[in-house]
């Protein structure tokens, strides 16, 4: 799935190129903008990358009604500018499509970059209908997936400035972590947030309706001062006799750095210790993506005692594990 769309502006986004028309600003690109609304629309972020003052983002936002994710406007490489980006959004090279007129500027992307899928402004009628374009379902948390982005800006600029530790920080934001049993209602995002979600997903696949209709599921919502993110994260539970097999734990990246992916972990424990398992066991995976979550699982005291099919076998006991002060269980 192409989860961000960056975009030049000169040619591309603005009919006309910003600096040439100081008293009249160029217009939009009425095919570009609407396909840029299109993809806003399924969840996909936008982002600029161009060579012009940092104004013109901001007015590339104000025609296209819309708000970027992250906006490099500089004079350096495209494919520098396209490398801060993913860095700022936490996303990697086959996540990431680049939109210019300019060939040269695709070429240099292209090579500097391979992975980032690169079009020229003629390809988005076609690519529009393409299935990395399209998600297999467009739920609440991916209509407002660029006011989400917009919220985590404010949120680190706060975090950059606030003088005490993460967990008082979590606090000061009126953080919020709800770990109750999904419904049918949640599998939707569920499916979603399997398809997208990498470097904190156990399995490594999609999951359909099926994987989450038959073992009890666990959904993890998330919320905050700056907003509500919604549901961020899930595992599926095989509740075998004294051993909780645990064949699928995910989580959003936003949710990353609050205190989510720990809160789960700890909650997994101290569930399975109350319903009297003595061990909580999770297969992953074994990629470049997912090192992430294997480091969680290493310091929430999981060891990988064995290997099995491309898996490590992670196992903890189960325990009286401490939950922090802003998860509330259902």
């Amino acid at each position: 799935m192409i989860k961000c769309v960056i975009w030049d502006l000169d040619n591309t986004l603005f009919d006309g190129i910003y600096l040439e028309s100081p008293d009249q600003r160029p217009c939009a690109d009425r095919d570009a903008v609407g396909v840029l609304r299109e993809f806003a629309a399924r969840g996909i972020l936008n982002a600029v990358a161009s060579r012009n003052p940092p104004e013109a983002a901001d007015y590339a936002a104000e025609l296209a009604g819309t708000e970027f994710a992250s906006a490099q406007c500089t004079w350096a490489p495209k494919s520098a500018a396209i490398g801060l980006i993913m860095t700022d959004l936490g996303l990697t090279r086959d996540e990431v499509a680049f939109v210019d007129d300019d060939p040269l500027e695709r070429g240099e992307v292209g090579f500097m970059l391979p992975g980032v899928l690169v079009l020229a402004p003629e390809d988005l009628t076609d690519a529009a209908t393409w299935p990395q374009f399209s998600p297999p379902a467009i739920t609440d948390e991916a209509r407002r997936r660029g006011e989400l982005y917009a919220n985590r800006k404010i949120r680190q600029a706060e975090a950059d400035a606030f003088g005490g530790s993460p967990g008082e920080f979590l606090r000061y934001c009126g953080t919020r972590v709800e770990i109750a049993e999904a419904t049918a209602a949640d599998w939707p995002r569920l499916h979603e947030l399997s398809v997208r979600t990498h470097q904190f997903n156990s399995s490594g696949v999609p999951a359909d309706a099926g994987t989450f209709a038959g073992d009890r599921v666990i959904a993890v919502r998330l919320s905050d001062k700056f907003g509500d993110d919604g549901l961020v994260g899930a595992c599926v539970i095989d509740e075998s006799e004294g051993t909780w097999q645990v064949p699928l734990l995910m989580m959003s990246c936003r949710a990353l750095g609050r205190g989510v992916i720990d809160a789960l972990l700890a909650w997994l424990r101290r569930a399975a210790c109350q319903a009297g398992a003595r061990t909580v066991v999770v297969p992953c995976v074994i990629n470049d993506r997912n090192v992430p979550l294997r480091i969680a699982l290493t310091s929430a005291g999981f060891r990988a005692d064995e290997r099995s099919e491309g898996k490590a076998i992670y196992r903890a006991a189960s325990g009286q594990a401490e939950l922090p002060c802003w998860v509330a269980e259902r």
